[in-house]
């Protein structure tokens, strides 16, 4: 692990191997790490989504963030609606959201940053909409 030097001139942190940081605040940053079991993706009993090629994005601010899970569209087993509604992260760029029967479930950067470019286009849901289970 190597120091750097935060864009406020603070003193030397630690590195961490692998992070993207927020340009404009070093203490911002998140990690990208491939998931290497299965991932379903359950509204009530209805699958809406299976795959074996997510992604755990870790991710740290002014708190330690719970890891969220992202799908590939392809992955998905249903028709996710669009949300007239965005956000923007300063980590990943223009964030899209998603319905599913008429309930907004979750989001999406179809258009990320080109350092988070990882994420284009996957889809993370919110953990009290839907049941994630990994692993066979």
């Amino acid at each position: 692990m190597e120091s750097m030097t935060g864009a406020d001139g603070e003193a030397d942190r630690p590195a961490i191997d692998g992070a993207i940081h927020n340009p404009g605040n070093g203490d911002h940053f998140m990690a990208i790490k491939p998931v290497t079991r299965r991932i379903r993706v359950y509204r009530g009993e209805r699958l809406i989504a299976d795959t074996v090629d997510a992604v755990r994005v870790l991710e740290v601010y002014q708190k330690i963030y719970d890891p969220v899970v992202y799908i590939p569209p392809s992955d998905l087993t249903e028709p996710l609606e669009p949300v007239d509604k965005s956000t923007r992260c300063p980590l990943k760029g223009k964030a899209a959201y998603f319905a599913f029967d008429g309930e907004e479930i979750g989001w999406s950067y179809p258009e990320p940053f080109e350092f988070s470019k990882a994420l284009a286009g996957l889809h993370a849901f919110w953990p009290d909409k839907v049941r994630i289970v990994e692993g066979e």
